[in-house]
């Protein structure tokens, strides 16, 4: 991975910009300040090997901060930078929503002071990890992998950056919430464990208050849900129901009734009939068919030539094929044409994801246009929306798996809450991951909570999913059940 301006670690210089600002929110005008800045990480002899960049939103009509919360968020990949989730939902200006599965032209492109905004509630701490946004790393990738980037390693470099900005900002009294989206989620859990236990290098003396999970990574099993003892058709089965429900709606139900229903029937028939494979009697089988069909959307064919099992990818091809189309990976109702000819779409369309195409540019061109300007951030390095890290993550975990982590943090921090956030049609980490690492994990499930959205990965896209999400968050953070 490279930058176009190709900044050696003895060329370059630490940035800070500042501003100010207001916005209405709850009727209410919120003052408030910001600092985009570099957080620089330094080897032994004093030399600059990385840096995190971050965007911190200050409320400034606050007099006493001990009591008010910041919020740390930042969204995954590996390698992806904050762009989402600042331009998404959490910033003081946000792009605009219309129907998810729009015309595939672009524009136009409209960003509005955020009314969700929680400024009201918390301050808030933008986050671009090592190597993407405006972060840093100046230091050869294979080196960077046993400093930055992998699971441990990433999650050290955001407990040492949080700590030094509590210090910087005489923040240690906040309460402390974190905010993760898809590998953020791994990054949130994997943090929360190595604050509660310490890393092999180091302890930390602070704890967190609260996570808040989007599009849930954290798993019994290894990293981004590998090795789990369960046939993968029963943990997609609810969101193939939800994407199915929202494209042919085979029942007048609700969305999450019909989608728990499938669950059910998922855990109890679907499960055991798979487990008996050649063994199942024809009656059974037939029966198991016309149910599969009937719940995901998927023909009796494509179930005969699959043993009866649905695979992830050719799913999203299969589920719209009669209508010519297949939907996304990434959020469900979104759609494009399957790709000519069908050998084309079998070899390539798992690649071809209708969400990104729709949505990348937009919230690009929302950061870089809008936001960062707005912020008072000029720099000449290249904005790095989503690297390629993740090819060479270092995936060993010597402190647990991300469950693990979370448990542990849980047990050792008796005030700690966590909130799964999980959109119904979110194809690339199925709400079937969600349920199984609360089923299995044993965490203390008096201050875990769970909750269903109408949407994709990226939950807060839609202008009722907006408003949604940050009105559960929001009473999270002020210590209330967030699904009521």
């Amino acid at each position: 991975m490279y930058r176009t301006e190709c900044i050696k670690a003895d060329d370059f210089k630490p940035a800070r910009f500042e501003s100010d600002g207001e916005i209405e929110l709850k009727g209410k005008k919120i003052p408030y300040h910001t600092v985009s800045e570099d957080n620089v990480f330094y080897n032994d002899e004093g030399k600059a090997i990385g840096s995190i960049f971050s965007y911190s939103y200050f409320r400034t009509d606050v007099k006493d901060t001990k009591d008010r919360p910041v919020i740390f968020a930042y969204n995954g990949g590996p390698g992806s930078s904050s762009m989402y989730v600042h331009a998404g939902f959490l910033g003081a200006r946000r792009i605009t929503y219309g129907e998810p599965d729009r015309p595939s032209s672009f524009g136009p492109y409209e960003v509005i002071d955020n009314p969700n905004c929680l400024l009201d509630v918390a301050d808030l701490v933008l986050v671009d990890p090592v190597g993407t946004g405006y972060g840093m790393l100046l230091m050869d990738e294979e080196e960077g992998k046993k400093t930055f980037l992998g699971i441990e390693e990433d999650a050290e470099a955001l407990l040492v950056f949080i700590e030094g900005w509590l210090r910087r900002y005489g923040r240690m009294l906040s309460p402390k919430y974190l905010v993760g989206e898809s590998y953020g989620c791994t990054r949130s859990a994997t943090a929360a464990g190595l604050a509660a236990s310490g890393s092999d290098n180091r302890s930390f003396g602070f704890a967190f208050d609260g996570i808040v999970m989007i599009g849930n990574t954290v798993t019994v099993g290894e990293y981004f849900g590998r090795e789990l003892y369960v046939e993968p058709s029963v943990i997609g089965f609810p969101t193939y129901a939800g994407v199915n429900w929202f494209h042919n709606r085979p029942s007048e139900q609700s969305v999450e009734d019909f989608v728990m229903e499938a669950k059910a029937f998922a855990e109890d028939e679907y499960a055991p009939a798979l487990f008996k494979g050649s063994r199942l009697e024809e009656e059974k089988k037939e029966y198991i068919l016309e149910k599969v069909s009937y719940y995901t959307g998927v023909s009796r064919e494509y179930l005969l030539k699959n043993d009866l099992k649905i695979d992830d990818s050719s799913y999203r091809s299969e589920v719209l094929k009669a209508k010519g189309k297949a939907v996304s990976r990434y959020d469900g109702r979104v759609t494009r044409p399957l790709l000519d000819p069908p050998i084309k779409e079998e070899k390539e369309g798992a690649w071809d994801d209708a969400t990104a195409d729709r949505y990348d540019p937009y919230f690009y061109q929302a950061v870089t246009g809008d936001l960062l300007p707005g912020l008072g951030v000029k720099l000449d390095r290249s904005y790095v929306s989503s690297s390629r890290y993740w090819q060479n993550w270092n995936r060993e975990v010597k402190k647990g798996n991300t469950a693990e982590q979370l448990r542990k943090a849980m047990d050792r921090r008796p005030g700690m809450r966590t909130f799964f956030a999980n959109g119904w049609y979110d194809l690339c980490t199925e709400f079937g991951y969600v349920w199984h690492t609360l089923d299995h994990a044993h965490l203390p499930m008096d201050r875990v909570y769970w909750k269903g959205y109408p949407s994709g990965h990226m939950i807060y896209i839609g202008e009722d999913n907006v408003r949604e999400l940050t009105e559960d968050i929001r009473k999270f953070i002020l210590g209330k059940d967030p699904t009521k």
